[in-house]
């Protein structure tokens, strides 16, 4: 373990961005790709946009900058870096987003025909692990708090059901946190994938700051997880795209990674956003819990502002609940229903009318996503546009969140049966039909309403009246839906009878 003065001393550095910066900065003869050479032959109106600076950065892999797949030099000296700042034992840079690192993690556990054992409310990149690496999934409905109409984190003792109807399961995959920053009982998770000598697999891909502050939930690398990805864009300080991908333990061979990693990422890689991920790295590591101690601060001011408002409540947690052991306090997710408008709603007069734009609106709720890029004139924005909206509306307390002493939890709507598996599915033939004639019918489709991108549908799956019922609700709400040929969902594909 190394002393506090050697890990800030071996954190400052940034080689890889250091290397981009020098080489930018040293024009030459160039005969390589991109073809507009370092700027030279740039668009004039993307020139003006981003500016010159930019492209001279925008270079190939050149014996100076490392290779991705190969890396001997300064981007394994980056990503051991990252490595030591989040607590990892290996750590691989992502420039194909957590897309490609949860799907590769599927691939370095699970062959054709072995099972994982994985939540519901998955993200859809997941369901292409499933289809590229053919196994079978066995899931589990998150627990789920009716009274907010809210999806919380599996249970335990759901997983633990699970493990003893299925002891042949190759690994175990969870979310963690949710999109509201809602986080499970990871410790009591792990203890059960122990028992059973199966990795777990952790979609971070929100929390990828809970290594740099003590009043944020634990990471799941300090937990014990074994493969952990996370969107370092998403809450850090890297460009969109670019992710990391951590290993800890022995469960999981670094080769596979590599192997499957080579078949999911380009074979040109964009520098920008790899020294992205190190100048990231090198920021939270050495100014992270100052940054996220600010953070912190601001997502307070808006929770207790936005709570006094009439009609809005805000996500919160007094004491621990199945499904829910922390709350990420930078997360915030507001329950609009009582003004009698869905969020969808709520979110397209903020965006269209108020300059404020939450990332994720859902029937019932909006939330935000607070990182050390917001100000307080940013907060203020907020809470004064939700002000406004909420003294415009017609406060119904009827619709207001029931709070009864002991929350209850039930179900959300069944999980549809798994006729197929989703890679036997995908490679059947298929047809079109109106979308009330394909009940009954196994679905061809990936179907998501998008964000978050959670499948309410997948290929293989028996479509049932409750999905259906749920997905024209969602669209009526003025939702976008993903991953079927027909986002109006008036029609959907089903495999041929």
């Amino acid at each position: 373990m190394k002393s506090t003065d050697s890990f800030f001393k071996s954190q400052s550095q940034a080689p890889l961005l250091e290397t981009l910066a020098l080489l930018a900065g040293q024009p030459d003869a160039a005969f390589y790709t991109p073809g507009h050479k370092r700027g030279q032959g740039i668009a004039t109106n993307l020139a003006n946009l981003l500016g010159y600076l930019v492209f001279s950065a925008d270079l190939p892999e050149l014996p100076e900058l490392d290779h991705l797949f190969a890396p001997e030099g300064v981007i394994a000296q980056a990503q051991s870096l990252a490595a030591e700042a989040f607590g990892a034992k290996k750590t691989w840079f992502l420039v194909n987003g957590s897309t490609c690192g949860i799907i590769a993690a599927i691939l370095a556990t699970c062959q054709t025909g072995d099972k994982i054992i994985l939540p519901r409310n998955i993200h859809q990149s997941a369901i292409a692990g499933l289809m590229l690496s053919g196994a079978v999934p066995i899931f589990l409905n998150p627990a789920y708090n009716s009274n907010e109409d809210l999806a919380y984190s599996i249970t335990p003792s759901s997983l633990e059901t699970a493990l003893k109807q299925n002891p042949d399961a190759k690994a175990v995959m969870i979310v963690y946190p949710t999109y509201q920053g809602i986080c499970g009982d990871l410790e009591a998770i792990i203890s059960l994938t122990r028992q059973y000598h199966l990795p777990l697999l952790v979609d971070e891909a929100h929390g990828g700051h809970f290594s740099f502050h003590p009043h944020l939930p634990p990471s799941a690398l300090s937990l014990g997880a074994d493969l952990v990805i996370q969107s370092t864009h998403k809450v850090l300080g890297s460009l969109t795209q670019s992710s990391m991908l951590h290993l800890q333990g022995q469960r999981v061979e670094a080769d596979r990674i590599n192997q499957a990693l080579q078949l999911l990422q380009t074979s040109s890689p964009s520098y920008l956003l790899l020294a992205s991920l190190d100048a990231a790295r090198q920021q939270m590591a050495l100014e992270g819990q100052q940054l996220l101690t600010k953070t912190l601060q601001l997502a307070q001011v808006a929770r207790s502002q936005i709570a006094q408002i009439p009609g809005l409540s805000v996500l919160e947690l007094e004491e621990p609940l199945p499904g829910f052991r922390w709350l990420d306090q930078t997360r915030l997710t507001v329950n609009v229903s009582p003004l009698g408008l869905t969020g969808y709603e709520v979110d397209e007069i903020l965006h269209q009318q108020m300059g404020v734009t939450a990332e994720l609106p859902m029937l019932h709720h909006l939330t935000f996503i607070i990182t050390f890029g917001n100000t307080e004139d940013d907060i203020n924005k907020l809470v004064q546009a939700l002000k406004t909206i909420a003294a415009d509306a017609v406060v119904d307390d009827r619709r207001a969140p029931v709070r009864p002493p002991s929350p209850v939890f039930l179900s959300p709507s069944p999980i549809p049966t798994q006729s197929l598996s989703p890679r036997e599915a995908f490679f059947l033939p298929r047809e079109t039909r109106a979308i009330h004639q394909t009940i009954g019918y196994i679905s061809a489709e990936l179907v998501c309403p998008y964000p978050p991108g959670i499948p309410v549908l997948m290929p293989g799956e028996m479509i049932n009246p409750q999905a259906i019922t749920y997905l024209q609700q969602v669209v009526a709400s003025g939702a976008m839906i993903t991953g079927c040929s027909d986002p109006t969902l008036a029609t959907l594909k089903i495999l041929r009878p």
